[in-house]
């Protein structure tokens, strides 16, 4: 059954979807979503941490690795929770991919330091943000949902690319009708939108 609220998956991935309908644009997203957010936690991985709390080390396959209580971990916490309560499957799924990023961004930032960090940091946001605008303004047609809802289209956006691929190539759904809801709500946004735009044209 469908939530309500903040925890109303149906409303949000509709929302999503009803920017995200053309396949080129999809595809773009689904390439460059998730590079965002690990570039943002390499970036806060220089973050202070916590009450001065020690970093975690530890050893994997002769690698180092130092991790930071810190903006980056409580990030990482958010999203993961946030994610699992949406739906269980999938978003434990994305609350594991946002650790492995988390613990992954904190081993970059470790090798490359703050000093080179930042800069490569800088190239991959720069580099996946305008692939996404270049997304929706000559293949989707239509400005970002950023721009409507800028908390709904950070916060969401790695889960619903997840949950996109896993619909695509498994069929997965959170519950039996889900897609065909959801698709049904995507299919009205788009229509209000559009009549909206013809309205301000005429």
């Amino acid at each position: 059954m469908g939530r309500t609220g903040l925890f109303d998956l149906e409303k949000h991935f509709a929302f999503y979807g009803a920017y995200h309908s053309n396949p080129i644009n999809i595809a773009i997203h689904v390439l460059f979503v998730w590079p965002i957010l690990f570039s943002a936690l390499v970036f806060l991985y220089f973050a202070p941490p916590f009450f001065n709390l020690p970093n975690f080390e530890f050893l994997l396959f002769g690698n180092r690795f130092v991790l930071v209580w810190n903006l980056g971990f409580l990030f990482t916490l958010v999203y993961s929770v946030f994610y699992a309560s949406l739906d269980l499957k999938a978003g434990s799924l994305a609350a594991l991919l946002c650790v492995v990023c988390w613990v992954g961004g904190s081993y970059v930032g470790y090798q490359l330091g703050w000093s080179l960090a930042w800069k490569v940091v800088l190239v991959v946001q720069l580099v996946c943000w305008i692939g996404q605008f270049i997304g929706h303004g000559v293949f989707e047609k239509r400005a970002p949902a950023l721009l409507d809802n800028l908390t709904q289209a950070l916060v969401m956006a790695p889960f619903f690319v997840l949950l996109e691929i896993l619909q695509t190539v498994f069929g997965y759904e959170p519950y039996p009708g889900f897609h065909s809801t959801v698709q049904a709500k995507i299919e009205a946004n788009i229509e209000e939108w559009q009549e909206s735009k013809q309205r301000l044209i005429s």
